[in-house]
């Protein structure tokens, strides 16, 4: 699993904290979830979680579960269960989370 590039971290930094996607994609860099396991549990393309990454709107259907998922996370950020150590404590931690395989 590819980490996130240099190019993409500096325009996540440049980003509008704002925004849903920016804080999403943050929370995500900061707690070494890949990308395309985020689209996974959000069921979205990773293409969408990278434009809402770059603060992108989120379509109201989607946004709760975006607001739920950040929520959870930052929660495990503060109790130490995050960041993962590598992609497959990451893809671990979000099947224990959704109940099933990613």
């Amino acid at each position: 699993m590819r980490s996130y590039g240099q190019k993409f971290l500096l325009e996540l930094r440049d980003a509008d904290p704002t925004r849903l996607g920016v804080q999403l994609g943050r929370l995500c860099v900061d707690a070494n979830i890949p990308a395309l396991y985020v689209s996974r549990v959000l069921k979205v393309s990773k293409t969408t979680i990278y434009a809402w990454f770059r603060g992108q709107y989120i379509r109201e259907e989607n946004r709760k579960a975006v607001e739920v998922f950040i929520d959870l996370v930052k929660k495990d950020m503060d109790g130490g269960v995050l960041p993962a150590k590598n992609s497959i404590d990451a893809k671990m931690y979000l099947e224990s989370m959704v109940g099933g395989s990613i």
